[in-house]
């Protein structure tokens, strides 16, 4: 019976779309990570909890195949802040972590120049007394 849940999620996790612009922080990615840690054994791990198993499969399968997205159709493609569907996955993708670096507060860029400039120049002083 393992067996069989175990290919049931196999097939989940190659159903599952891969998100590449959010690397490490992909839903897919850490499904697949999570169900191989759940059957280390493959076919011949022994499930503890059949009745929790079976249901986190069913829930992972309906939000897969968007039952409530079909269920609870939106009437337009954006939020309350009026931020569109584009716009948010620009958000959420890796140039999040670039915006951030762009908006560094002036103590950490003042220091990141002094200590950049104090490690050129500190070879060179100490070579010139």
């Amino acid at each position: 019976m393992s067996a069989t849940r175990y290919r049931r999620f196999l097939k989940l996790c190659e159903e599952w779309p891969r998100d590449e612009t959010k690397k490490a922080r992909d839903l897919g990615t850490f499904l697949r990570q999570r169900v191989a840690a759940a059957f280390r054994e493959g076919e011949n791990t022994q499930i503890a909890d059949v009745e929790k198993c079976d249901q986190m499969y069913e829930s992972l399968a309906r939000i897969n195949g968007n039952v409530y997205r079909q269920r609870f159709p939106r009437v337009r493609d954006t939020s309350f802040t009026g931020v569109t569907v584009e716009e948010c996955r620009l958000l959420l993708s890796g140039s999040l972590q670039q915006m951030d670096d762009e908006k560094k507060g002036l103590w950490k860029t003042l220091t990141e120049r002094f200590s950049s400039k104090s490690a050129e120049e500190g070879p060179e002083k100490t070579q010139e007394k």
